[in-house]
């Protein structure tokens, strides 16, 4: 049923250089009454009352204190009981990519809905209320808006998204299929990152792994939540940050060790990315 062409999709606007949104609603909000989906991820934490998701089909209840995870392209509508409020975390699947570095299974609890995870965390679990306090730590944040917020809030997410990969993955859910998958996406992840400034290409990276670039770009994409191309962009840019902040380097010099062999190219990206030129972001370390 995913990416069903009779559904509308629903465009999520989620500024480029901080891709999250995060809100409450009381009740569901028209537009989410009927079925959608979109390519953010979302986490609903449920603060009152009670209802239920239709999601691919499949009808999932919830109450006060639960937590329902909804995938990219997963189909839903939700059904509201009188008092529903709802916390609303929406992200796009890359904003994590680069923490991925680590723990490629960061976006498992999205990426195996149905086999390790279901949408409905257990609420008989004693670590459901801890989980669910980070999320509204991560709210208090957003909404406040205080000097490195962006910081505070990312760091929320990953112990909120570490904690289900903790408690609440089905022992028997992994495969050796899925197995074998994440290590050759990790050790793809550890040779781009050890030779950054190189021209990688996506054959030469699906070559690294013994794959075709198709069957390498869709691993890669269900592992990491984005393409192997758009990560190598966002790696490489992280690292220019890193080095505008701990060198006097040139910022062409910076631009060609991280791998851009167009300065311009190089600003574009930055700016899109990272919300301030390499100019501006340097300015304000001075």
């Amino acid at each position: 049923m995913k990416g069903h062409p009779t559904v509308i999709r629903d465009h999520i606007k989620l500024p480029s250089s901080f891709p999250i949104l995060i809100s409450q609603t009381e009740g569901v909000s028209p537009p989410f009454q009927r079925l959608h989906w979109h390519t953010a991820l979302e986490i609903n934490y449920i603060v009152k009352g009670s209802g239920h998701y239709l999601i691919n089909g499949n009808r999932c209840d919830f109450q006060q204190g639960d937590i329902v995870l909804i995938n990219s392209n997963d189909l839903h509508r939700g059904f509201e009981n009188e008092g529903l409020v709802m916390l609303i975390v929406m992200f796009d699947p890359a904003y994590l990519a680069l923490e991925q570095r680590y723990d490629t299974e960061l976006l498992t609890p999205f990426r195996e809905m149905g086999s390790r995870f279901e949408n409905v965390l257990d609420r008989s679990h004693p670590m459901l209320g801890r989980i669910g306090s980070v999320l509204l730590e991560m709210e208090g944040e957003y909404k406040a808006k205080e000097p490195h917020y962006e910081v505070v809030v990312r760091a929320q997410m990953l112990r909120f998204l570490a904690f289900v990969n903790r408690y609440f993955a089905k022992a028997d859910g992994m495969g050796a299929s899925q197995s074998r998958g994440m290590e050759i996406i990790r050790q793809t992840l550890r040779r781009v990152e050890d030779y950054i400034g190189h021209p990688w290409t996506l054959k030469e990276l699906a070559e690294t792994a013994h794959l075709s670039p198709s069957r390498f770009s869709a691993l890669f994409v269900q592992t990491v939540g984005t393409s192997p191309m758009d990560y190598l962009i966002q790696l490489r840019l992280s690292h220019a940050v890193t080095l505008l902040e701990t060198t006097d380097a040139k910022i062409i010099e910076i631009a060609a060790e991280c791998g851009f062999r167009n300065l311009s190219n190089f600003n574009r990206l930055f700016k899109q990315h990272i919300g301030k030129l390499p100019s501006e972001l340097r300015l304000t370390l001075n």
